[in-house]
């Protein structure tokens, strides 16, 4: 198996790398950065191989690890070999991960997505945070959504911030973006559901009976939900503030949201 072994930190390939962490570089590319072998795994187990696989000198010997460089190989990738300062400067952390992965983008376009594939699924509109975004990604997942639309203006889901905040989870929920004339469009279409989040709503979350396959949009951290797309929805609801905080976190929020529905159409397990 071809190994290269790169130990400079100037080299043009891990230049390209570290430039993963730039936007404008990403959306040249088309790729992103995932950092350890757990992520790595989490994208093999979904039939995606990196482009590039970089190892640390220090990786230990793993079952996992092998498979990786066995996929990213049949995959026609490459495998480089690389130092403990490399992979600081690439993941920008004192303590990195010893295997990182560059793989490709998945979008997801509005038109190939199979609304009754899955009973719940999640718009974003012009989501700024990449935590919340990563966190909101890990939840559809574990929540069992179809996926996630982002409408407008958002912060890349495939950030190195909000990657590492699927925790995996970028890997096995479809990512979608459209921009708001784009959604309003697809959205007339929807067979189910279509629920907002709003504070002024006159519902609670729990209120109103849900037809499957629902369509839970959530708006920006600051403002909420835009009027135009409240109005684009069967049904606004609020979650009831009962303390003194008088707003949630967005991927709080959204947790809430897509548990209250898909409880529905699962059950629960508790």
């Amino acid at each position: 198996m071809y190994e290269r072994v790169i130990t400079s930190l100037t080299n043009d390939t891990i230049k390209s790398v570290r430039a993963l962490h730039m936007r404008k570089e990403r959306d040249l590319t088309g790729r992103f950065l995932a950092e350890g072998l757990k992520f790595i795994g989490e994208a093999l187990d979904q039939g995606r191989a990196p482009v590039m696989l970089l190892v640390g000198e220090e990786a230990r010997p793993h079952p996992l690890l092998d498979r990786a460089k066995a996929e990213t190989i049949r995959a026609g990738g490459q495998i480089i070999v690389v130092t403990h300062a490399i992979l600081e400067k690439i993941s920008r952390r004192d303590n990195p991960q010893t295997v990182l992965g560059v793989f490709e983008q998945v979008y997801t376009p509005l038109d190939a997505i199979k609304p009754d594939a899955k009973p719940c699924w999640v718009a974003l509109e012009q989501v700024r945070d990449p935590g919340n975004l990563g966190t909101i990604i890990r939840t559809a997942d574990s929540a069992g959504c179809g996926g996630v639309i982002l409408i407008g203006d958002c912060v890349d889901p495939f950030s190195v911030e909000a990657v590492r905040a699927t925790m995996g989870s970028v890997f096995a929920v479809t990512i979608s973006k459209a921009s708001r004339e784009e959604f309003l469009a697809w959205r007339a279409q929807w067979p189910g559901s279509v629920i907002g989040t709003r504070l002024d709503a006159q519902h609670g979350y729990r209120d109103s009976p849900v037809r499957h396959p629902a369509l839970i949009m959530m708006g920006n951290e600051q403002a909420g939900l835009t009027d135009e797309l409240a109005a684009a929805c069967d049904l606004n609801v609020k979650i009831p503030m009962r303390g003194r905080a008088d707003s949630l976190n967005l991927a709080i929020a959204t947790g809430i949201m897509v548990y209250a529905v898909t409880d529905a159409a699962y059950g629960t397990d508790i």
